[in-house]
């Protein structure tokens, strides 16, 4: 079965088409701006008008869905993250043009507070700089509804308070909001690959040596995602999402053999520097990598997968099907 293409073709237990890739992108304030991230090659920050073109080019490659990421400066940002719940805050404006010009393009939001906060967490801090549980959930509630608002689709939190996808869901429920569905980050480790990404979104500066240990998760765990899903699940989350992706396929096995449930995983910006830097050194072929790399997640039992190669993947997936 495994000597001829069509055999081979026949026999694949799975497939990945452009149904399973999301999109993350990173918005800025201004116009006509295109800010490469160094340490992502191939990826920018941009501004509204850019974006727009990049959403456009999804769009025609069958990527329905986009998640979006601020960049907020300095000025804007605040101990209390004020900036993250303004009705017409940098993400609430981009909803909603994006909505307007791509109605059926999926908008997810990502509910957490570091691209706002002075010190670089993903909540409110004491004097000890210890992150406040329930003080950073009624932040993220508003910031949430302020997403829904102004026309979200998804609200994603990524900050791994407990009882906040709960609170979450009440606030839509009781501002009819009822369709509006929350993935969570159920399953977000503490993980070194994040590098990169706080560069983007320019948090790196700002967290400094501090770390995340004390609410994400540790990396040797395993049980712990499941009780942790769990509780979203019983909290209302509609989506489960595990993040990284490559270095925690057990987790997402894990959690989609144990809940049935939407299961996502997030190919996190470490994941896709790596492969990009191999790439370009010659070490790797990119589009044979980043494919297995991809299938990989999937078969683990990721329903959709939210991977900066997403317009690439899409493209080659296109070329190949002509």
């Amino acid at each position: 079965m495994r000597s001829d293409k069509f055999s081979r073709s026949l026999m694949r237990e799975n497939q990945l088409t452009s149904d399973d890739l999301i999109l993350p992108v990173f918005v800025l304030d201004g116009i006509k701006k295109n800010e490469p991230v160094q340490s992502m090659p191939g990826v920018s920050r941009l501004s509204l008008d850019l974006l727009l073109k990049k959403i456009h080019e999804a769009q025609e490659l069958k990527i329905n869905a986009v998640t979006l990421f601020p960049v907020i400066e300095d000025q804007y940002k605040s101990e209390n993250a004020h900036e993250a719940f303004r009705d017409d805050g940098l993400v609430q404006n981009t909803i909603s043009a994006i909505k307007k010009e791509f109605p059926d393009m999926g908008v997810i939001t990502d509910v957490a507070l570091d691209p706002y906060t002075s010190h670089g967490q993903d909540g409110l801090i004491d004097k000890n700089g210890y992150v406040l549980n329930d003080e950073t959930v009624d932040v993220l509630v508003k910031q949430a509804l302020s997403h829904a608002e102004a026309g979200a689709d998804v609200v994603a939190p990524s900050d791994m308070m407990d009882g906040r996808v709960g609170a979450i869901r009440e606030a839509l429920e009781s501002h009819d909001k009822k369709n509006i569905k929350i993935l969570s980050y159920t399953a977000k480790y503490a993980s070194s690959f994040y590098g990169p990404f706080r560069e983007a979104v320019g948090s790196k500066n700002n967290l400094g040596n501090a770390s995340k240990d004390s609410y994400q998760m540790d990396p040797a765990n395993s049980d712990e995602a499941v009780h942790e899903a769990l509780l979203d699940v019983n909290e209302g989350a509609d989506i489960l999402m595990v993040k990284p992706a490559g270095l925690y396929l057990d987790i997402i096995y894990k959690i989609k053999k144990e809940f049935n449930k939407p299961t996502f995983a997030y190919q996190v910006s470490g994941e896709y520097s790596m492969l990009k830097a191999a790439a370009q050194n010659n070490w790797l072929g990119e589009k044979a990598t980043v494919i297995e790399s991809l299938l990989s997640i999937k078969r683990a039992g990721a329903d959709a997968i939210l991977s900066y190669f997403a317009v690439d993947v899409a493209k080659w997936l296109r070329d190949d099907s002509h």
